[in-house]
């Protein structure tokens, strides 16, 4: 069985959509999937599957809304591509909190006007691949971009910090 991430979109973040990550295991374990874990409490699944990563995607999407009512955006990938994506990230930032990796849910499709007036001189967006790369070394809290990222990228994306990137790798390996 293929290795696969799933990257749930807007979980646990700021007090909104709340969900327990062993209630999130026992749905996925109910959808078949098999050795599933997750890391950290923001909708990260590690698990294996033959499936394709599209018809795992609408799976989990449709089940979160049964379940739970969650109408969430979810993203699945090989663990290989995953961890292709990681060694492609092209900074290497003091604090891996400053980078962040958007994976979105189509084709990036940049929006250059977006990125001109809330880009912030120091930081830096680069994509590789279909992902986007954002560095933001004066805190991505701090970011005008970073709240107007799918507009900027024209896709709805799913975005993790370097430091979760490179958990879920490790483990995903």
């Amino acid at each position: 069985m293929t290795g696969r991430v799933a990257l749930l979109r807007g979980i646990n973040v700021g007090g909104a959509n709340n969900l327990k990550m062993a209630d999130l295991r026992g749905l996925a374990e109910r959808l078949g999937w098999s050795d599933v874990r997750t890391v950290v409490a923001s909708g990260n699944l590690l698990f294996r599957s033959e499936s394709s990563p599209g018809f795992l995607a609408n799976q989990m999407t449709d089940a979160l809304e049964r379940a739970f009512g969650l109408d969430l955006s979810v993203i699945v990938l090989t663990s290989a591509s995953f961890g292709q994506a990681l060694a492609a990230c092209p900074f290497e930032p003091e604090e891996d909190r400053q980078v962040h990796l958007f994976i979105p849910d189509g084709e990036i499709r940049l929006d250059q006007d977006i990125i001109g007036k809330f880009g912030a001189q120091s930081e830096e967006l680069t994509v590789i691949a279909n992902i986007a790369y954002f560095h933001t070394p004066d805190g991505f809290g701090r970011s005008k971009l970073a709240a107007k990222m799918e507009r900027a990228l024209g896709s709805t994306v799913t975005g993790r910090n370097l430091r979760t990137c490179r958990k879920i790798a490790d483990l995903s390996g």
